[in-house]
């Protein structure tokens, strides 16, 4: 049997948005256009693929079977294309889907893209979360360029590199009335704390570390990412514990400062992962090393 085999770039779009709309923009067709390549791949593939829901569509059983194995061979099909070809940044016209964890959104991607608009105009990332499960960044079966945070027992197919370690710190309202230019253990626990609980390993590691110096915190809220900490310390009395270059990063708002931990909450590792198969493309070779100068510049990580 004969594939139309440009269908099938459509059919993984469809997979990752959920959404002939979104789905459409992506590709830069039109909706009709898209629905009539839809109407395709189910005549090829012998099946609905997909059902309309509320919210947009669903993947069928056989649509979720066949993603993965569509996705590598198309990769596949990239690598010993792309592999084969110079890599100009300065020229290049390419989208990348990239996956940070919350805190490498808030501290690392801002300058990532500040560097590729100045050298790689042309390149694009597009973001997908990551929390704990990596299969669902899509970077285990290749359709995600990287994922960049806490990679812990990756399979075997990922290449992981380490990019930096990273400290705490914790962030208080600016003219606290108890507050001066340290912090002592019995003012920590004192305090009531803002927790943030991103998902991922993050959360964890910091549980740990609290744990292992047996400090204790009040905690008085949780919030779910890091940009709503400095509008929650800037009018209360509260306390955040944070990576450092995170309060580094909200130092610059008068409202709070930052003083270091009442003890030693020891470091976590900032990593970054990839499929095997873009180990050697040029593309993302380029990207890949590009991240890492960024995060070395604003960690310190070794060469």
């Amino acid at each position: 049997m004969r594939y139309d085999l440009n269908l099938l770039p459509i059919f993984i779009a469809l997979m990752e948005e959920r959404s002939v709309t979104r789905a459409a923009e992506r590709l830069g067709m039109t909706q009709p256009a898209l629905s009539n390549a839809l109407a395709r791949l189910r005549l090829m593939l012998k099946d609905q693929l997909f059902v309309r829901e509320r919210y947009g569509i669903q993947p069928t059983a056989v649509a979720l079977d066949l993603g993965p194995v569509i996705a590598e061979a198309l990769a596949a099909i990239d690598d010993a294309v792309l592999g084969q070809q110079e890599f100009d940044p300065a020229r290049a016209e390419r989208l990348f889907t990239i996956a940070p964890n919350g805190y490498v959104e808030f501290v690392l991607v801002p300058a990532i893209v500040a560097r590729l608009q100045a050298v790689a105009p042309g390149i694009r990332l597009r973001l997908t979360p990551y929390g704990n499960d990596l299969a669902e960044t899509g970077v285990i079966s290749g359709t995600t360029a990287m994922v960049v945070g806490r990679i812990v027992d990756p399979p075997d197919n990922l290449v992981v590199q380490h990019l930096m370690d990273e400290g705490l710190d914790c962030v208080v309202r600016a003219g606290h009335p108890e507050i001066g230019d340290t912090l002592s253990r019995e003012q920590f626990e004192r305090l009531r704390h803002v927790n943030i609980v991103p998902p991922g390993r993050l959360r964890a590691g910091l549980f740990q570390a609290l744990a292992q110096q047996s400090l204790r915190r009040d905690v008085a809220i949780s919030v779910t990412n890091f940009f709503a900490v400095a509008e929650m310390i800037a009018v209360t009395d509260h306390i955040a514990t944070l990576p450092r270059l995170i309060c580094r990063r909200l130092a610059q708002d008068p409202r709070v400062k930052v003083l270091p931990a009442p003890a030693d909450l020891g470091t976590f590792p900032v990593e970054m992962a990839w499929h095997v198969r873009y180990r050697h493309d040029a593309a993302h070779r380029w990207l890949r090393g590009l991240v890492a100068e960024v995060a070395r510049e604003l960690g310190g990580a070794p060469g």
